[in-house]
């Protein structure tokens, strides 16, 4: 069920109709006959799992048990964790967590990429031909494993207490919004979200829909209007020029930004309406003048996930700087084969690893580099590093990217791009630049544009313009949206 569809925006009007129903009746009887608050929580909890699972289920019931089967084997083994004292065995439990939530998830996803390895190498298949045409990757198994294993990691850490109830904990790894493609949530930040949902007063339900139709935009006319002309150039690498090639590039980057973003967006507005906040996961990184700052922008959710539970628990900077520099590289390999069972994939981190250490060494030794004078020369180098770091993101194989990049560098002859591709990225691009310099000037982070649309829903004047002006841009949206396409990251 795709957030551009027809049968989502049905679902997902249902499902909020449904949802403030309930609520004004629950609010009503508890005013009545002094209802319990926390059942009230548990019945809202309940609609929103079963909600979570139509939607879910609607790619493919199965898998909804392999997610139901984590959250059970997580939930109680953090309860178990809370009776151990023994380092041992709460070494263990973590274990067995680990074990199972990891190994789920490389089954599922990298199964088929360790069976094709072994075979090449040891001349025969661990499994039965065929075998791996009847196995689906589970939708969004890399974000809700995530989620799991960093609940039991803090439990584990005794910096959070573990969950009493079991629904709540079931709905902070399925909740519908942000299930398929993140962003990764917290336990910290989710689970006490659960028990006390935003009144319907503190719902920001202009600034909600506001983050709606702008992921709608960058998605069905931007990222997806992107798609035609970067899916044409990767598909024939080989017979277009070198002009064409750094278009598609460039198409890339930007459509990837554009999509991911864009479903980020629709999923936090989203989950807004329903009481809920989801954190921010993309800070206009294109703006970034270093790597390092780069991921701080970009997917920011699975960057702190990273930082945290890989790169903190590897020894981060503690120890000496070459051992800073391994976890580094470590660091961003283990998040380059995250996003899948590809070498590409792991070959895209560990180039980021690579760039990273660089960086460091570079603003030791040569101090002019982190001048304020320089930094727009760093956003442009760090753009062009990341744009022609995404072709092995996008191409099929490593010999298709090792092609691509060497058609960049070579002044190959091949047919050029229809006008109509050209202009279609020029018109994305301006749409680019004036948001990003809009939202440099006034607005650098979500906070600030929602403390300036509290200002219009105080004034009934100001909502009607709004209003109006969301029509209209829900009118255009429609009119001039490309063919529908899956979002990116619903492989990963």
């Amino acid at each position: 069920m795709l957030f551009n569809s027809a049968i989502f925006g049905i679902f997902f009007v249902g499902s909020l109709l449904g949802w403030y129903i309930l609520r004004i009746l629950l609010l009503k009887y508890s005013l009545k006959y002094v209802y319990n608050n926390a059942c009230s929580a548990s019945i809202l909890t309940i609609y929103l799992i079963i909600i979570s699972a139509i939607f879910y289920c609607f790619w493919n019931p199965l898998y909804f048990l392999l997610l139901l089967w984590v959250a059970f084997v997580d939930f109680w083994l953090a309860r178990t964790l809370d009776f151990l004292d023994s380092a041992v065995l709460r070494k263990s439990i973590l274990g067995i967590s680990l074990a199972n939530s990891l190994g789920i998830l490389i089954f599922f996803k990298y199964g088929h990429f360790i069976d094709q390895n072994w075979a090449y190498f040891a001349g025969v298949s661990l499994f039965p031909p065929g075998f791996w045409s009847s196995v689906l990757l589970p939708v969004g198994i890399s974000f809700y494993t995530f989620q799991s294993i960093s609940y039991l990691v803090d439990v584990y850490r005794k910096e959070l207490k573990p969950e009493r109830r079991f629904f709540s904990y079931l709905l902070f790894l399925s909740f519908f919004p942000q299930l398929v493609a993140g962003p990764i949530v917290t336990a910290k930040s989710f689970l006490p979200q659960i028990r006390r949902p935003l009144f319907f007063s503190r719902i920001p339900v202009l600034f909600a829909v506001f983050l709606i139709l702008l992921g709608l935009f960058k998605k069905m006319v931007l990222a997806d209007h992107l798609a035609e002309t970067s899916d044409f150039v990767f598909l024939h690498t080989a017979e277009v020029s070198t002009k064409a090639l750094w278009l598609g590039m460039f198409s890339y980057s930007f459509q990837i930004y554009c999509d991911f973003s864009g479903y980020t967006d629709i999923a936090q507005g989203a989950a807004l309406l329903f009481g809920f906040r989801l954190p921010e996961n993309f800070k206009m990184p294109y703006l970034s003048a270093g790597f390092s700052e780069f991921w701080t922008r970009w997917h920011i959710s699975l960057s702190q996930w990273l930082k945290k539970y890989i790169y903190i628990s590897l020894g981060g900077n503690r120890k000496s700087v070459l051992y800073t520099y391994r976890n580094l590289f470590l660091v961003m390999a283990i998040g380059g084969i995250w996003h899948g069972a590809s070498w590409n994939f792991l070959v895209w981190g560990m180039c980021h690893g690579i760039l990273l250490i660089l960086e460091r060494l570079v603003f030791q030794r040569f101090r002019f580099w982190a001048l304020e004078w320089m930094r727009w020369f760093r956003i442009l180098f760090t753009f062009i590093s990341v744009s022609l770091l995404w072709v092995f993101f996008r191409s099929s194989d490593f010999g298709s990217s090792l092609c691509y990049l060497q058609g960049l560098f070579s002044k190959k002859e091949g047919f050029s791009l229809p006008y109509t591709f050209e202009m279609t990225f020029v018109y994305c691009l301006v749409f680019l630049l004036f948001g990003h310099i809009f939202g440099s000037f006034y607005f650098r982070d979500n906070r600030q544009l929602l403390a300036g649309f509290k200002k219009w829903e105080i004034s009934l004047g100001k909502t009607a313009i709004f209003g109006v002006l969301a029509s209209l841009s829900l009118i255009l949206i429609v009119l001039f949206s490309a063919d529908s396409k899956p979002f990116v990251y619903f492989v990963f």
